[in-house]
């Protein structure tokens, strides 16, 4: 199996998955940067589509590529669609050429978000999560609750550590800015954001990044951590428990220049 990211709009990633004959996409916004690629392998198929969210910039691609590649869509059953998409909900799973998947419901950006998490043999797992988990950062709260939020990060946070973490956009620099106001004396993070900061000077992605290593030094995934808490409090006062700290900091990251 092999992963590639694609560009697509500012900072969009549309993720490509692909065997020797087959090849899979993830959030596709975009078909252009999709047809390109596959014009340029002919020798592969374009068979399966996962969408993990129903925003544009996920979605837009999906009518062209269905159209141009019959390829099956796969999504969330509790989202509007714009093609027709088999429609998945938590603990389901299905089957990719022998690459088992499981679904995850992770509502907060929007309330039928979902992730795919599959293990290909001899490889790290991959974790598709969309909008949901961010590498240092996580979704604004367009539909969902704080609550709901940070049960899904706990959920993902729970998954194999070695998982790759395939998220939908570049924000890593600016989520990373913003995590070192929060935990200005994390070492792990200190690092991470010059090993991030050479990549994007080389016009790299900073993408995946092992779920460990979010969990390191993502203040989203870390909320409940003595140096992130007490920052929150000392930022806003109302912040008491682990909801209302979580919601804290989201708000501080919203705000945050």
């Amino acid at each position: 199996m092999k992963l590639i990211a694609l560009p697509a709009f500012a900072d969009n990633y549309i993720w490509l998955l692909h065997t020797d004959r087959h090849a899979l996409v993830v959030d596709p916004g975009d078909s252009a940067p999709v047809l390109a690629w596959m014009q340029a392998h002919p020798s592969l198929q374009l068979d399966t589509i996962l969408v993990t969210h129903h925003h544009a910039d996920h979605t837009g691609g999906l009518a062209e590529l269905v159209a141009r590649t019959g390829a099956r869509v796969l999504g969330p059953a509790l989202e509007q669609m714009p093609v027709p998409t088999q429609g998945l909900q938590q603990g389901d799973g299905f089957d990719w050429h022998g690459l088992q998947f499981q679904v995850h419901e992770v509502p907060g950006h929007t309330l039928g978000h979902i992730a795919f998490w599959a293990q290909p043999t001899g490889q790290d797992p991959l974790l598709f999560c969309g909008d949901t988990l961010f590498s240092g950062g996580c979704g604004r709260l367009f539909e969902g609750t704080p609550a709901q939020m940070l049960d899904s990060l706990d959920r993902l946070a729970a998954l194999p550590g070695a998982s790759r973490v395939c998220c939908a956009h570049e924000y890593t620099l600016s989520n990373l800015k913003f995590a070192l106001a929060v935990e200005p004396g994390n070492l792990a993070l200190q690092d991470h954001w010059a090993h991030c900061t050479r990549l994007r000077s080389q016009t790299l992605p900073t993408l995946p990044v092992a779920l460990h290593t979010e969990c390191a030094i993502n203040p989203f995934l870390r909320s409940r951590q003595a140096s992130v808490a007490a920052a929150v409090r000392q930022h806003d006062r109302l912040a008491v428990d682990d909801v209302t700290t979580f919601a804290a900091l989201r708000q501080w990251k919203n705000d945050f220049r």
